[in-house]
């Protein structure tokens, strides 16, 4: 039954995609491609990272990536320390696109009509239904660096990621990264 439910919440979520990408001439992959690197941090904006959150194939990705990039949505950037990293950035064309369109309107709707105490219930059913699924087929867990195991506290306006030993501000804390390891518990 909660197969079901799920499985019927992505097909309207992904035609709503398709419906409003189509007004940009996009697909649903092409939106959820500009979704995910509005939300990565600067670890995790690279073609690579892009498939492995879409679980898609590298020959898919690469022209989903064309697509975008050919209707000014995104730019690509080589990354300064290694001249073989590319890094995609969303123009401001694209930010306008997703603001216009993501998340769908259908969706936006449908969860201002639910009391604030469901939401939450959902919420945290999802975050760990989510996690069982990634745990049970080997994925990353791409999460907010802030829930990371590798996210250290140096002020109240900056961190530190012990894995990338780069500096973390409280707004890169909030976007996720392919690397994010979940902190480990005793449940």
């Amino acid at each position: 039954m909660i197969f079901n439910q799920i499985e019927r919440i992505s097909n309207l979520l992904r035609a709503e995609e398709r419906k409003e990408g189509g007004e940009y001439g996009l697909q649903a992959v092409h939106m959820e491609t500009l979704y995910y690197l509005s939300k990565c941090n600067r670890f995790s904006d690279t073609p690579a990272s892009v498939t492995e959150y879409l679980q898609l194939t590298k020959g898919t990705v690469s022209q989903s990536l064309r697509v975008v990039e050919s209707k000014g949505l995104i730019k690509k950037q080589t990354d300064a320390c290694d001249r073989r990293v590319i890094h995609l950035k969303i123009t401001a064309r694209g930010k306008r696109v997703l603001a216009n369109s993501m998340p769908p309107s259908l969706f936006s709707n449908a969860l201002e009509e639910m009391p604030l105490e469901t939401k939450a219930q959902l919420q945290t059913a999802l975050d760990t239904l989510i996690k069982a699924c990634q745990k049970e087929n080997n994925s990353k867990s791409f999460d907010v660096c802030g829930s990371c195991r590798y996210c250290q506290p140096v002020d109240d306006k900056t961190h530190f990621c012990g894995l990338t030993k780069q500096p973390l501000s409280n707004d890169d804390i909030q976007l996720i990264c392919r690397e994010h390891t979940l902190i480990q518990t005793n449940e």
